[in-house]
């Protein structure tokens, strides 16, 4: 860490230049002695990065940021303050801290919090930045979180840890592929522990982490504005029945769960055999989606499925608590009535139909359109037909 940066007049420089050009700024004369430019660069483009993902941050005076990457690899602050309701017990360690966004959170649920991070300069910044926040009841580990667990005499009832993808690697769809290897360490962890969190990317295939891993109690999936952001594995000392899937989804405010025990996931659902003008057509949110309880859901909200590969369903009712978007449909189309219409408005939606969005877009000229939407899909007979539709509800 570099203090010059928390300077009052560097400070000031870096807040009246979140909009400026950062390449300039990289290359210019740095204005302050013992600041690089780069420095300074650096600053303000990971607060300017923070600013909707960690406002907590932003808006805080004296913040010390990393590089931009580690502000984009970071939990955002709805996911972070989501996970800390997971915490069991008075005290929790953060093996794999970081910036500090994650451990922050879990100090508000908490009474103890260990934060551990082996970069030593990332430590320090996440310690200055606890104590700009107020955040006092965290201690902080310049050191590999792991053999800290293992060393302590100390028993934690949460462990908490994010595993990084190794640098070799590119997508990673097992935790084998990760680091730390929780899956050879999960034994030493929870010999030290009651709970254990891990927090993985959305890519890992949930069969594949239940294979490696042992005593899963929950798995949450969780998404903002139907983008899925991350899987939470729970681990529970003891644990021997069926998992529970929670599907979550964090908007605005809103969050609407979706929970079911996996070995329900295959129950039958009702199809539809019939599309009404007036009825209206859920689409499932990501995390629902990543759940695989296609069937499941058709049941839980009374839905009937459009067709076995759709993921699309149908009702003469709205029922605002389904966890994704709702349309009102307000015409059935063929393809054939399709290419008769001219100045067709929309956004193109395709849902198991033989053409891409582009292609379609492209072959009716379709203008986009805010609020009206075209979908194109499948029914259960097979046949494939466009629905003109309002959106109701985006979350």
């Amino acid at each position: 860490m570099n203090n010059n940066l928390l300077a009052t007049a560097v400070q000031d420089y870096i807040n009246a230049n979140l909009n400026a050009d950062v390449n300039q700024i990289a290359l210019a004369k740095s204005p302050f002695e013992g600041i690089s430019a780069a420095e300074l660069a650096t600053q303000i483009s990971a607060k300017k990065k923070s600013e909707k993902k960690l406002p907590t941050w932003f808006n805080a005076q004296n913040i010390y940021y990393p590089p931009v990457l580690s502000i984009e690899q970071t939990s955002s602050e709805i996911t972070a303050q989501y996970k800390s309701t997971l915490a069991k017990g008075d005290t929790l360690i953060d093996i794999t801290g970081g910036f500090g966004v994650d451990s922050y959170y879990f100090s508000k649920k908490v009474k103890e919090v260990t934060h551990c991070e082996i970069n030593p300069g990332l430590s320090a910044m996440a310690k200055h930045n606890a104590t700009a926040l107020q955040a006092d009841n965290i201690s902080f580990k310049a050191e590999d979180g792991i053999a800290y667990v293992k060393a302590a005499n100390q028993h934690f009832d949460t462990v908490y840890v994010d595993p990084a993808r190794r640098a070799e690697k590119g997508k990673v769809f097992m935790l084998k592929d990760c680091t730390p290897d929780i899956v050879a360490n999960l034994d030493a962890l929870l010999e030290k522990s009651e709970r254990i969190i891990i927090k993985t990317a959305p890519l890992l295939d949930i069969t594949a982490g239940l294979s490696e891993l042992k005593q899963v109690s929950e798995i949450h999936i969780v998404s903002v504005k139907n983008e899925c952001k991350e899987l939470l594995w729970v681990i529970d000392k003891g644990f021997n029945q069926d998992t529970k899937i929670i599907a979550v989804t964090l908007n605005q405010e809103i969050e609407k769960k979706f929970s079911f025990n996996r070995l329900s996931v295959n129950e039958t659902v009702e199809f539809a055999t019939t599309l009404n003008s007036g009825h209206y057509l859920y689409e499932p949110d990501a995390a629902l989606l990543k759940s695989g309880a296609f069937n499941l859901i058709g049941t839980a909200y009374n839905l009937s499925k459009l067709h076995p590969q759709t993921q699309l369903y149908t009702s003469a009712t709205i029922n605002t608590d389904f966890p994704g978007r709702i349309f009102k449909i307000e015409e059935i189309l063929t393809t054939g009535a399709l290419k008769k219409l001219v100045n067709l408005t929309g956004n193109v939606i395709v849902r198991n139909y033989p053409a891409k969005p582009e292609e379609l877009v492209k072959k009716y000229k379709i203008k986009p359109h805010q609020d009206q939407f075209l979908i194109f899909t499948k029914v259960a007979n097979g046949d494939n037909v466009i629905l003109k539709a309002s959106i109701i509800q985006y979350y």
